[in-house]
């Protein structure tokens, strides 16, 4: 299996650039099946969830090509409508296809999606708001199966939770159903701003785009479209967070800091200068940060998925930070993880305390789900050794180069394969038990007629026993 190994001591310094989002990116190659021909996604990161992505709408029918940071997707004119288990179960944004799907051929059979183990993530909100849409909605044996044979038709949707996957979901169907939808609570999120110009590119009529109410106005087609994907604000934060833990000057290019506007407002209360651009952002810290509370809230709160950064902050910071996860329940598995650097964490529900220390202990740890892992690798910068981080393909879903821009940043990092742990066999630990006729015992087993006992097992009438054993009249 693959390893990250970090010293810890780094001064991160320097120049990064954000790769595109991945949480867009996925989205906007499932909005390719809205419409017959050629679309091409620009600034697409090149990470495993976009190959897992390709491969599904493979599989629906469409050719995928992919160049550097360019993906084209050719759909064809009628699509597959059923996403499969081997596929969807690796990948939770492979759900964003039932829109779409639904949409364009009246009928999906999307499974149950997978993806990181951080809590539960259900699909409620999709179903109810499909349904308020004319669709009749099914699931079994461990599929969603959503069928509208008269099409899809315009209806008002309030979410219970303004869930960027349903907003997602629902947008994508509307802009093909009959009539005017009208989507209440709606996620805010940049990637939904995104997903919104796409679609628009397309043909589609949507207001509202980063507000919480969406309106769209069905059209009857779509038509292929280029687009360029908007920068991974999560990973800009990540490097953020990075420069100051570890007391650092970082440059980020390639991302909007309006994205991340309460993360960095953290940041300068945790005592870093912060300057930004247009499609910059530079965070500089030259002491021990400030304990700041964190909350994480929908957009344009503060982002759960910068809350393992936000912890591995507060673990080296100066005071006690209360961090409070209102999105996922999962999320605090990896505060395990952290305890093994020496982190001081306490639990209670959905929130944290952490008392902040002025360097963490270099341990073997584990990533549990792409953000933890990149907390763990910003965390391990500030250990005092070197920390071997597995589960790194969790890491590769979401940071495509985080070995390489960490050595530009100057901080002494490898990658490497290290031998799986040997299976633990439970043949030493079977109780040994007398065996049928004929048969061989085992270990002080006792052999049935004619049987052959083990070693210091007694053999039945006409057996033979084993060194050590007697059989009987010997």
């Amino acid at each position: 299996m693959d390893v990250i190994r970090v010293t810890g001591g780094a001064r991160l310094a320097g120049d990064v650039a954000a790769v595109g989002a991945k949480n867009s990116a996925l989205k906007l190659m499932a909005a390719t099946l809205l419409a017959p021909g050629r679309s091409v996604i620009g600034n697409v990161p090149l990470i495993t969830d976009i190959a897992v992505m390709a491969e599904v709408l493979r599989r629906l029918g469409c050719q995928v090509e992919m160049a550097g940071d360019r993906v084209a997707v050719t759909a064809p004119e009628q699509p597959g409508t059923d996403a499969a288990y081997d596929l969807v179960r690796q990948l939770r944004a492979s759900i964003c296809v039932l829109g779409p799907l639904l949409a364009r051929c009246g009928y999906a059979r999307v499974a149950h999606p997978g993806g990181d183990a951080i809590g539960s993530r259900g699909l409620d909100l999709h179903v109810a708001g499909l349904t308020r849409m004319g669709a009749e909605v099914t699931g079994e044996h461990g599929y969603v199966i959503a069928s509208a044979p008269g099409g899809l038709r315009g209806a008002s949707i309030w979410l219970d939770f303004p869930s960027v996957g349903a907003t997602e979901n629902l947008l994508m169907a509307a802009v093909l159903a009959r009539g005017v939808t009208e989507i209440d609570n709606a996620a805010r999120e940049p990637e939904i701003v995104d997903l919104c110009a796409m679609l628009t590119g397309m043909g589609a009529r949507i207001s509202g785009a980063g507000s919480s109410r969406l309106e769209v106005a069905g059209v009857p087609t779509l038509r292929p479209v280029q687009h360029a994907c908007v920068g991974d604000r999560i990973v800009a934060g990540t490097w953020a967070f990075g420069a100051a833990m570890t007391r650092g000057d970082v440059t980020v290019t390639g991302v909007d800091p309006r994205f991340i506007e309460i993360a960095l407002d953290k940041l300068v209360l945790a005592g870093c200068l912060v300057e930004t651009g247009v499609q910059s952002l530079r965070v500089r810290m030259d002491r021990r940060p400030d304990a700041v509370d964190v909350v994480t809230l929908p957009f344009p709160g503060f982002a759960t998925d910068l809350l393992p950064m936000a912890i591995a902050l507060a673990a080296v910071s100066d005071g006690s930070s209360l961090v409070t996860e209102n999105i996922f329940d999962g999320r605090f598995m990896f505060i395990n993880e952290m305890a093994r650097l020496g982190a001081q964490i306490q639990t209670d529900g959905h929130h944290a305390v952490v008392r902040g220390r002025e360097r963490l202990s270099s341990a073997p740890v584990r990533a549990t789900d792409i953000r933890a892992g990149a907390g763990l690798v910003m965390a391990a910068l500030c250990t005092d050794g070197v920390t071997e981080i597995s589960g790194v393909h969790h890491i590769d879903r979401g940071y495509p180069d985080v070995v390489p821009d960490l050595r530009r940043l100057g901080a002494t990092v490898e990658r490497a394969v290290v031998p799986d742990a040997p299976a633990i066999s439970l043949a030493p630990l079977r109780p040994a038990g007398p065996a049928g006729p004929g048969g061989l015992a085992g270990p002080g087993g006792l052999a049935g007629p004619g049987g052959l006992a083990g070693p210091g097992g007694a053999a039945g009438p006409g057996g033979a026993a084993g060194p050590g054993g007697a059989a009987p009249g010997q």
